[in-house]
C-alpha cells in the first residue's frame, strides 16, 4: 500500500533494495556543508565524506605560521605588527629614558607634551632602587618612604589642580614626582659606601632637594602652562624632597627599634 502512495507522490516506481531518495543530489553533495566558502579566505576546496574510504583533504586557505614555538609566548618582542609584551603593560624603556635624562639635566628646555604618556614603571623602580640603597646603609625606611611619597603626591595633587585651570591627573603628579627623585636616589647610593651624618651628608642631601624640586617644579609649570608660578609650585615640592632628604641621612625610627 504504501508502494502505490510513493509511486502516486514522487512518479516512478521504487526498486527493490535500494533506499528512497526524497531529493536529488546537486552538484556540491560532496561536500560537508553545501554552499560553503572554499576557505578561511574564500576557497576551500571539494571535501570526499569520510564514509566513501577517501582521505579527508585539509582545510585550504592562507593562514600563515607565526614563526617560533611555544616560547614565543614568554618573550617579549611579540609576533609581527603587534606592539611588544612591555609596551602593552605600560613599560616603554625609550621613554623612561628620555625623561630621565630630562630630569638629569633640568636646564634644558622642557617639552609641555613629556608627560602626555605618564607611566609608573620608572617612578616606582626609583623609589624600590631608593628603599633598597638606604637599607644597604642601614637604614630600612621601605614605610616611610612609601608614606611620604603616598601622602605628597596626594597633596600636590590638590594644590596643583587648585592653583591651575588645566588641572593634572593624580596618574601624572605621582609620575612626574617619581622621576624627579632620581638625585634622591644617587644620594642613596653614596650612602652606602660613605657615612651621610655630617657635613658632606647635609651638603649632599640639600643639593639634591634642590635638584629634585628644580627639576619637578620645571616640568610641572610647562605641562600646566603656569610658569609665573613656579616659585609657588617649588614649594611644597621642595618640603617633600626634604622629607626624603631627611630619611636619606638620618634613620628615623632607629631610637624606637632599639627600645
Amino acid at each position: 500500500m504504501w508502494q502505490d502512495t510513493a509511486i502516486q507522490y514522487y512518479g516512478q516506481t521504487p526498486q527493490q533494495g535500494v533506499p528512497l531518495q526524497f531529493y536529488a543530489p546537486g552538484p556540491d553533495q560532496g561536500q560537508f556543508y553545501p554552499g560553503s566558502r572554499s576557505s578561511l579566505e574564500g576557497n576551500m576546496g571539494a571535501q570526499v565524506p569520510i564514509g566513501q574510504g577517501g582521505a579527508v583533504p585539509a582545510f585550504g586557505g592562507n593562514i600563515q605560521q607565526q614563526p617560533g614555538g611555544w616560547w614565543t609566548a614568554f618573550g617579549t618582542g611579540g609576533f609581527e605588527g603587534e606592539p611588544p609584551l612591555l609596551e602593552e603593560l605600560g613599560i616603554n624603556f625609550s621613554h623612561i629614558r628620555a625623561k630621565s635624562m630630562t630630569v638629569l639635566n633640568p636646564l634644558r628646555r622642557v617639552d609641555e607634551r613629556i608627560m602626555d604618556d605618564a607611566d609608573l614603571a620608572g617612578p616606582l623602580l626609583f623609589f624600590f632602587c631608593f628603599g633598597v640603597l638606604l637599607l644597604l646603609s642601614g637604614k630600612p625606611q621601605f614605610g616611610y618612604i612609601y608614606g611620604f611619597g603616598l601622602l605628597g603626591s596626594i597633596s600636590i595633587y590638590t594644590l596643583l589642580n587648585l592653583m591651575s585651570e588645566n588641572g593634572i591627573d593624580a596618574y601624572r603628579v605621582v609620575s612626574v614626582l617619581g622621576y624627579c627623585l632620581l638625585p634622591m636616589v644617587g644620594v642613596g647610593a653614596i650612602s652606602v659606601v660613605v657615612t651621610l651624618d655630617g657635613i658632606l651628608g647635609y651638603v649632599l642631601s640639600l643639593l639634591s632637594i634642590i635638584w629634585c624640586t628644580f627639576a619637578a617644579s620645571g616640568i610641572f609649570v610647562a605641562v600646566l602652562r603656569m610658569s609665573d608660578q613656579r616659585l609657588l609650585v617649588a614649594y611644597p615640592v621642595a618640603l617633600l624632597y626634604g622629607c626624603f632628604g631627611l630619611l636619606s641621612v638620618f634613620n628615623v625610627g632607629a631610637e624606637s627599634t632599639a627600645r
